[in-house]
Order: C-alpha cells, then sequence, then structure tokens
C-alpha cells in the first residue's frame, strides 16, 4: 500500500504513449497524451515556463526505455503554441503536433511559423478535410487524416489527400481500425499509421499456433497457478541454458543487494524470491513469443499492464482480489494481437481460471479492471479517472503504480535508451 506521504511528494503529471509505424510495421515513433489535472490533458493555463515544466516532466518519464531513433509527437493547445512552450522541447526528437481545435488566427501562425523557422517538425492534428486548417497545413510537414471521420472509406480519404500539396508533407492515418484500411493506406501513399489495427489480431485464414507457441502459453499458465511447485521453476530453467544465462544476468545486473555474483540457480531463484522469478521468467517468456517489432511492443504494453493490474489489485480496496489472477489477465491481453490468432482459439488450449477467460473475452470485474488500463493507455483521462472513483482510489496513487509498472516492466524486459 502506498501512503499518503508517499503520493503527496508526487505531482499528478502523467503521460500515455500511442505507437506511430511505418508501413512495414516497424516503430516511427509515439505520441505522447499528457494530463495536468485530474480531468484534463494539456489544457495547462500557467504561464510558459509551468507549461515547459509539465511537457519536459511528462517527457523524461515517456523517454526512458524508449529507442533514442523513435520520433515524438506531443498534442499543443493554442495556448501552448502562443506561449512558445514548444521551445522547451529537444527539436531533433520532438514534433508539434497542432491540435485541430487551434485557431488559425495571427499569434497561433506566428507561433507555428517561429518554430517552423527554428527547424521543428510541425504536424496538424485530426484533418478529415476542414478548409479552417489549410493555414497549419500549408505550414506542416506532417497532416494526421482522422480515417474515422472518414468512414474509413478509401474514396473519401483519396478525395480527401487531394485536396492537399501531398508531395511535400507525409501523410499520418490516424485511428486506423483494421487491417484492410492499413493496407490501402499504403497503397495511397501513406507513410504513418496509428491506432488500433496495431492492437488487434490480423488474422490469417486457418492460421493455428505452433507447438512452439502453445508450450510457452501453456507454462505461462502453470507459472500463474497458485499450487505452482518451486521446484518446478528451477527444472525449467535447468532445460534451458538460455532462459538461465538471461537469469544470471538479470540478478547480477540490478543487484538485489548482493556483494557477490550469482552462481547456481537454487541461489538466484532464492534471493529473488519465489514470486519475482515466477514475474520475470513469465516476463521472458512473453517477449519470446513473436519477435517482430510490433509483438515487441504488444509484449512491452502486456507486460506493463500485467504488472499495473496486479499493483492495482494490491492497493486498492476490493474484495476476493488476486494479484496473480490479474497480472496473469493483462499478460495474456493482447495475446491474440502478438500472434495472430483470435482470443477464442487461444483460451480453448489453456486451463485458465474463470475469471481470467471472462476478462479477456469482455466481462466480469476483471474485464473492468483492463478497462481501466487500456484507458491509461490511451489517454482518456474521464474514464480513468471515473474507473479509479469506483475504485476509491486517489488518481495521484494510480499514477504512481502506472509509473512503477512501467519502471518494472523495462527493467524486466532489459530495455535501455540505446535498444
Amino acid at each position: 500500500m502506498i501512503t499518503d506521504t508517499e503520493t503527496s511528494l508526487f505531482e499528478s503529471i502523467f503521460v500515455a504513449r500511442q505507437p506511430v509505424f511505418h508501413p512495414d510495421e516497424t516503430i516511427w515513433g509515439y505520441e505522447l497524451l499528457f494530463r495536468s489535472g485530474e480531468e484534463n490533458f494539456a489544457n495547462v493555463t500557467d504561464d510558459t515556463q509551468a507549461t515547459a515544466s509539465v511537457i519536459a516532466d511528462g517527457l523524461t518519464m515517456a523517454l526512458e526505455g524508449m529507442s533514442d531513433k523513435a520520433k515524438i509527437l506531443i498534442n499543443f493547445p493554442e495556448q501552448m503554441l502562443v506561449e512558445d512552450a514548444g521551445f522547451a522541447l529537444p527539436k531533433e526528437r520532438c514534433i508539434i503536433e497542432v491540435l485541430e481545435d487551434v485557431n488559425p488566427n495571427e499569434a497561433t501562425l506566428s507561433a507555428v511559423r517561429r518554430l517552423k523557422e527554428a527547424g521543428y517538425t510541425i504536424a496538424v492534428d485530426d484533418y478529415f478535410g476542414q478548409p479552417q486548417l489549410k493555414p497549419f497545413i500549408d505550414l506542416a510537414d506532417i497532416v494526421k487524416i482522422d480515417i474515422l471521420e472518414l468512414d474509413s472509406d478509401p474514396g473519401k480519404i483519396a478525395e480527401t489527400i487531394k485536396g492537399i500539396s501531398v508531395k511535400s508533407l507525409m501523410l499520418l492515418g490516424e485511428k486506423v481500425e483494421d487491417v484492410r484500411t492499413f493496407e490501402a493506406l499504403k497503397d495511397m501513399g501513406f507513410s504513418l499509421f496509428q491506432g488500433f489495427f496495431f492492437s488487434k489480431p490480423e488474422i490469417i485464414p486457418g492460421k493455428k499456433l505452433t507447438t512452439n507457441e502453445l508450450t510457452k502459453l501453456q507454462l505461462l499458465t502453470e507459472l500463474g497457478k497458485e499450487n505452482f511447485e518451486p521446484g518446478r521453476l528451477a527444472e525449467i530453467l535447468q532445460s534451458d541454458p538460455n532462459l538461465s544465462y538471461r537469469l544470471f544476468r538479470y540478478i547480477n545486473s540490478v543487484g538485489f543487494g548482493l556483494r557477490s555474483k550469482v552462481t547456481s540457480l537454487k541461489r538466484g531463484i532464492d534471493m529473488m524470491g519465489m514470486l519475482q522469478a515466477k514475474q520475470w521468467l513469465r516476463t521472458v517468456i512473453m517477449a519470446d513469443l513473436n519477435p517482430t517489432p510490433k509483438a515487441s511492443e504488444l509484449a512491452y504494453m502486456s507486460v506493463h499492464r500485467a504488472k499495473f493490474l496486479e499493483s492495482i489489485c494490491a492497493s486498492a480496496d476490493m474484495e476476493k482480489c488476486r494479484p496473480d489472477t490479474l497480472f496473469i489477465t493483462g499478460l495474456f491481453s493482447l495475446l491474440d494481437a502478438m500472434l495472430g490468432v483470435e482470443m477464442d482459439d487461444i483460451l480453448g488450449t489453456l486451463p485458465l481460471d474463470d475469471s481470467v477467460v471472462k476478462a479477456l473475452t469482455g466481462e466480469g470485474p476483471v474485464h473492468d479492471l483492463l478497462s481501466l488500463a487500456h484507458s491509461y493507455e490511451h489517454g482518456h483521462w474521464a474514464d480513468t479517472s471515473r474507473r479509479l472513483k469506483e475504485l476509491k482510489m486517489d488518481i495521484s496513487e494510480a499514477d504512481l503504480l502506472y509509473a512503477r509498472s512501467r519502471n518494472w516492466a523495462q527493467k524486466m524486459l532489459g530495455y535501455s535508451k540505446s535498444d
């Protein structure tokens, strides 16, 4: 349980990140979504220095574990533009994203020109043909086309992009919901993509889990059981020299306060403790399921979710809450997208607890917590606040748990800024 004193030491500054992909589904960068108050985001009304401070704090949090090559899109409402808050950001990494409701008046256009002349990349958000956004588009390097506003209709999308000078612009398709739309946008010349298509499965007709995938999933399930035998963990590790090596490397790199190196599996497990050793192994197995860049991002999200849900369970005032159940729910919640297999087909192969199965198919109280994690990830702050109130949990405490869970996931996966 986090104490009132501890939460009071942390300002409620939170950042969610949404990945943006190249056509080959490698990561181009992330859009960052900030909250500076309980039910608002990026609506900062303080002076320029305070605004820059909020951005800088959130950016520092987000950069941990992110590749040095990843670009960063940051939303800018009108006041932040006019107050030149963008100059607090590194222009090599950060892209100024002009929100669709910013009025293109003399002050805002001058502000965007100042940033452009200083070498910043400018993006225009949520475009679907609004004529009032044209002055910003004339200054932009990236235009984000709102695919849902155009009903994901290829004809409407093609007509919309005809109205802008596409030769000098990068087109970013946002709110891309499915693989069909993703493929159509690639054919139209879009070079960047964002949306739920990345976290929904691309179902290949007739695809089944491979024996290797199924074995790993069964092992993940076994690790989540309350009656898991400690001796079984050493047995699993001993059968896989690669896992054993990575365990030693992890233990020795984080230290665990040890004065000497770990030289045996039993010693390593004893020093970590059974719970953390199980969590480490589950994390590694998840990361190994699918080595593609898209799946690696999903593995990170899954591990982050798992730890966050476990932490919420341990801290919130909830009856009959089992942290391990929440961990395995979060861990399995994106398996369909990672493996390209329907969730029902995955669940049919595993002897999972009923509460986990219900959560992963959209039912029950555990699914409500999964929805809380989803709201955090996608910057749905009003929904986040509502769900936390239902849990009777202070938002600053939840923010701290989310940040700690992110750091834990990064350590478990061995992420570093140079990755």
